[in-house]
């Protein structure tokens, strides 16, 4: 290793800042591992081996610029200037640890020390190291983002949607690949098929650069150099570290699969081993001293780690576990106006959406094709001359990518919505909702202030790709709001209201009523509350428990039966309006609860059981749930038409008011 090319301009008190910094990570996972085979910790994913990228490239970053580290990257944290009492409760599930015995490990993030954590999905946090350079570069701000893979996670589809989006959109951001030869057990060749990984960074049209990942120098003064360059350039850059881990992926899956050889070559790598000899021999450092530092080194640590043991155990409580799904809010409601005008659904959003714009700064929208062509519905059609490109964005087709990245631009305070063409499509982001944006403010308090709007629904002949209701798919998640207007007033109050909010929402917006409902809709930015339900018309002997397009159903079969049914429109699905739902079954006896959605696994299933426990008392028949047909959507207008529960909801009614 040519240290002493790298050690130019360094001062010998600076190198000996270096290997404190470096040694540091080393002799903690060396407790750590002590702690492993005493049964005091439960698990723990080595860095051994690699501490040089960890900690060369946190020496490298200016402190108010974000990492975004890996299970491997414990140098970043000790680096950064973790309390390593705190960070020793977080590996022991305490209260004090950052995700209050909530999560494990190195799954956690601290914007003091400005370090995202991660997932154990791997690859979704490079998209959240672009929303975080994007918003560094909406601001000016003249910042890097550096964000950690190893080279199993580079087969995932994230990564390759998080590096084109940095090159399509030029984002500060150094995207570091920790090459250790190994996913796991599976070797390279068995991961891609390129000679190294700064070949992929040609297919992306960016730059790729290779460095020795065990010289503590060499990956100092590069990360110093490259972030130098995106600061004033900015860009981003594949920065490819050559390493091995001397341990297992994690320490019970052991090494036997790695040729002995192999650990015998790369042992002679080891990067403490040999600055120390660097330091012992070029720069004439007297040994004791070396000595010094990893004595007062292991005190610290020992130390430390009791206080950690000395700790209480957690102390359960329900009230305080539930209440940290979400960020407290509370409703700034805003009356509507007395003047009106008549909108449909689609542009009760669109005026929505801008007087959202007017109003905060700090928002920004990114979807398919939703700039100057407008969005494939025309709602932000106009948008991009009143708030430009870089507030009104086209993005590629990478729905992952794009739900990631508006994860980061909230972490640094800005309000993103995400437009999916079509809600099928969310399926493409499903990790990003279900495992990063629902469950963040839960694992380590940091809330999401994201917005993502899903055109939904059948009835358009669209066909199995285009017509789903799958908010069923989201309603089992903690940490998701779920909205679902029925009208246009609703849509607009509703829509102004969830990008309020500070917490996740997803906003269904059915299609077929877009442009089919026209309704006088007031002038002003008014809210409505989240979590509260309407009742459409009153009734007296049956409730009709619906949303979204089946509103219309049930007003319509209504006409039939004047005075006798009841139309409650739910409006928001999480959080549950379970007081206005109950209220109507003790009112009216009987329920008939309706849904788009096909039957089996629908929302339908919960409500009934709600019903059950609560109002079993009041009930005059059985529940009855009408949804449609347990198959994908047909395209045929007449096979979409029987696949629809619509086509049963006059037998069902007629049955229940007879019972």
């Amino acid at each position: 290793m040519n240290f002493k090319s790298q050690a130019k301009g360094y001062s010998k008190k600076a190198l000996l800042e270096v290997y404190e910094s470096l040694v540091l990570p080393r002799r903690i996972e060396e407790k750590m591992l002590i702690l492993l085979r005493g049964g005091k910790i439960s698990k723990w994913f080595s860095g051994i081996g690699q501490e040089a990228i960890s900690v060369g490239t946190a020496l490298a970053l200016q402190e108010d610029e974000f990492i975004l580290p890996m299970h491997r990257n414990l140098g970043i944290f000790t680096t950064r200037g973790i309390d390593l009492h705190r960070l020793f409760t977080q590996f022991q599930g305490k209260k004090s640890g950052f995700t209050n015995g909530r999560d494990r490990s190195f799954h956690f993030g601290s914007i003091e020390h400005k370090i995202v954590g991660m997932i154990s999905h791997l690859g979704p946090q490079l998209a959240l190291a672009d929303g975080i350079a994007l918003a560094h570069k909406l601001k000016k701000e003249q910042k890097a983002t550096v964000v950690f893979t190893g080279d199993g996670g580079t087969s995932e589809g994230d990564f390759h949607e998080a590096l084109n989006v940095a090159a399509v959109w030029d984002l500060p951001v150094i995207f570091i690949i920790e090459n250790n030869g190994y996913g796991l057990s599976t070797p390279s060749s068995e991961q891609f098929r390129c000679k190294q990984f700064i070949d992929k960074a040609i297919g992306y049209g960016i730059e790729g650069v290779q460095i020795d990942g065990n010289n503590i120098l060499e990956v100092k003064n590069t990360v110093e150099k490259l972030t130098k360059e995106i600061r004033k350039n900015p860009r981003p850059i594949l920065l490819e570290c050559l390493t091995f881990r001397m341990r297992g992926h994690e320490e019970a899956s052991g090494t036997k699969y790695v040729p002995k050889q192999l650990m015998e070559q790369w042992a002679k790598k080891d990067p403490i081993r040999n600055f120390e000899g660097f330091l012992l021999y070029d720069q004439k450092i007297d040994p004791k001293k070396l000595d010094v530092i990893n004595n007062e080194i292991k005190e610290l640590i020992n130390e430390k780690v009791q206080t950690a043991f000395d700790e209480q155990d957690i102390e359960v409580d329900t009230q305080r576990e539930v209440g940290a799904i979400f960020k407290p809010h509370t409703q700034n409601l805003i009356a509507a106006s007395h003047n009106t005008k008549e909108l449909r659904l689609v542009d009760a959003i669109s005026e929505g959406l801008d007087q959202a714009f007017e109003k905060h700064d700090n928002l920004v929208i990114m979807g398919q094709d939703i700039a100057e062509y407008g969005g494939v519905f025309k709602i932000t059609e106009g948008f991009v001359e009143k708030y430009g490109k870089d507030r009104i964005r086209n993005t590629p087709l990478c729905e992952s990518a794009i739900i990631g990245t508006a994860i980061g631009l909230s972490i640094k305070g800005y309000k993103a919505i995400v437009e999916m063409q079509f809600a099928d499509f969310v399926s493409c982001g499903f990790n990003q909702i279900v495992n990063n944006l629902a469950k963040l403010h839960y694992r380590w308090g940091q809330n999401c202030d994201v917005v993502v709007r899903m055109p939904t629904g059948a009835g358009v002949a669209a066909g199995p790709f285009h017509s789903q209701s799958n908010e069923a798919w989201f309603f089992h998640v903690p940490g998701l709001k779920i909205v679902y207007p029925s009208s246009p007033s609703d849509a607009k109050g509703l829509l102004l209201a969830s990008i309020e909010d500070e917490n996740p929402v997803l906003f269904f917006e059915h299609k077929a009523l877009y442009r089919s409902l026209k309704e006088e809709v007031p002038e002003n930015a008014y809210t409505l509350e989240i979590g509260k339900a309407k009742t459409i018309k009153e009734g007296s002997e049956l409730s009709i428990i619906t949303y979204g397009l089946g509103v219309h159903w049930a007003k319509e079969i209504a006409t039939e039966h004047q005075e006798k049914i009841e139309i409650i429109d739910l409006r928001t699905l999480v959080p549950l309006d379970t007081e206005h739902i109950f209220k109507s079954i003790q009112k009216t006896g009987k329920a008939l609860i309706l849904h788009e959605d096909t039957l089996t696994g629908g929302i339908g299933g919960e409500l009934s059981a709600l019903i059950s426990e609560h109002c079993f008392e009041y009930l005059d028949a059985p529940i009855k749930r009408i949804g449609s047909l347990d198959t994908p959507v047909p395209f045929n207008a007449r096979l979409e038409g029987n696949f629809l529960g619509k086509s049963r909801l006059k037998e069902a009614v007629n049955e229940l008011l007879n019972y």
